[in-house]
C-alpha cells in the first residue's frame, strides 16, 4: 500500500474547500507562516523554526535577480513576496484557493510588491502556463494537497527551463503501510483528514524517482524528520494560548481535533510512518 490511508472512499471535501474554511484560523495555530519548522535546537522558536525552513528551500533554490518562479501552492503568499523582495525574481504564485489568493495578493500590495509577486487560482497538476516558463519552481509543503502527484511532478518539470531548478519540501510516508497497519491507526488518520484536509503522502524516494523519470538530476534529497518533529509542541503551545480565538473561528470541536491532531503527527513521526523531507532537482 502506497500513500492512500489518510483518504477514506466515503470523504467528498476537498482541500481547496478545506482551505477557505481554517486559513483564517491557521495563523493562530501554526504561526504567521503556516508550515513546518525546521529546529536547530529545542530553543528555538516556531517563527525562526518555520522561517528556518524557508531558508533550507532558499539555499536550494539558489535565486539570482531577474529570475522567474512559480509558488505552486502559495498559502497566503509569505515565500512568494519574501522571494520577490530578497533576491528581485519575478514569483507568479497559484493555489485553489480563493481565500489564500486573495490573501497572498493583499499581503504583497501591502509590501508594495504588486507588480513583482502576483498570485492566481490555479492547479499545479494542470498549469496554465507554456513550456519552459520559469527559471525555479517553488513546491513547498502543498504537494501532499494534490492527489495525482506524477502530473504534479510532470508539470513542474514542463514549465522548468533548461538549466532551472524545483525545490520541495513536504510531510511524507517514511514506509509502505501493510493492511494491518492502515486498520490499526485509521482513526488517526480520519481525525488528520478533518483537520488538515485530505491528504495523499508518498516516501522522499517517490519524488526524486519521478524527477529523474521527467528528465531532471536531484541534487538534494534529504531527510529532515528529525528537524521538523518539535513543530508539533509548539502547535499545541499555540493552540492554547489562543484557545478562545480558534473556538471562534473554527469551534471548540475543531480546536480540540486540532489539539488532538498534535498528538497522532508526534506519535506517527515516532513510529516512522510520516516524516519530512526536502529536494532540489536541475533540468
Amino acid at each position: 500500500m502506497n500513500g492512500d490511508f489518510i483518504e477514506p472512499a466515503s470523504t467528498t471535501d476537498s482541500p481547496t474547500e478545506h482551505y477557505n474554511t481554517v486559513v483564517g484560523a491557521w495563523g493562530n495555530l501554526l504561526g504567521e507562516n503556516l508550515h513546518y519548522g525546521f529546529f536547530d535546537s529545542v530553543e528555538t522558536s516556531l517563527f525562526d523554526a518555520t522561517e528556518a525552513l524557508t531558508n533550507q528551500m532558499l539555499q536550494a533554490a539558489d535565486f539570482r535577480a531577474g529570475m522567474r518562479a512559480v509558488d505552486v501552492g502559495c498559502g497566503t503568499g509569505r515565500a512568494a513576496c519574501r522571494i520577490a523582495k530578497e533576491f528581485g525574481v519575478s514569483v507568479t504564485g497559484i493555489s485553489p484557493s480563493e481565500e489564500c489568493v486573495t490573501r497572498a495578493g493583499s499581503l504583497a500590495k501591502d509590501a508594495g510588491l504588486d507588480g513583482s509577486a502576483v498570485f492566481a487560482i490555479g492547479d499545479g497538476a494542470q498549469m496554465a502556463f507554456e513550456k519552459e516558463s520559469f527559471d525555479r519552481v517553488w513546491v513547498m509543503e502543498s504537494s501532499h494537497l494534490i492527489p495525482d502527484k506524477r502530473a504534479l511532478l510532470q508539470e513542474c518539470a514542463r514549465v522548468l527551463r533548461p538549466g532551472g531548478k524545483i525545490v520541495l519540501c513536504d510531510i511524507v510516508l517514511k514506509q509502505k503501510l501493510p493492511l494491518e497497519t492502515v486498520i490499526e491507526y485509521r482513526d488517526e488518520f480520519l481525525l488528520l483528514r478533518d483537520v488538515f484536509g485530505r491528504a495523499i503522502m508518498e516516501p522522499l524516494s517517490f519524488y526524486t524517482n519521478s524527477l529523474i523519470t521527467y528528465g531532471l538530476q536531484v541534487e538534494v534529497q534529504r531527510d529532515i524528520s528529525e528537524q521538523t518533529f518539535p513543530t508539533f509542541e509548539h502547535w499545541r503551545k499555540n493552540a492554547a494560548e489562543n484557545r478562545e480565538r480558534v473556538v471562534t473561528e473554527l469551534s471548540e470541536e475543531g480546536w480540540q481535533k486540532f489539539y488532538d491532531a498534535c498528538d497522532v503527527l508526534e506519535k506517527l513521526w515516532r513510529a516512522e510512518i510520516l516524516g519530512y523531507g526536502i529536494l532540489s532537482a536541475r533540468s
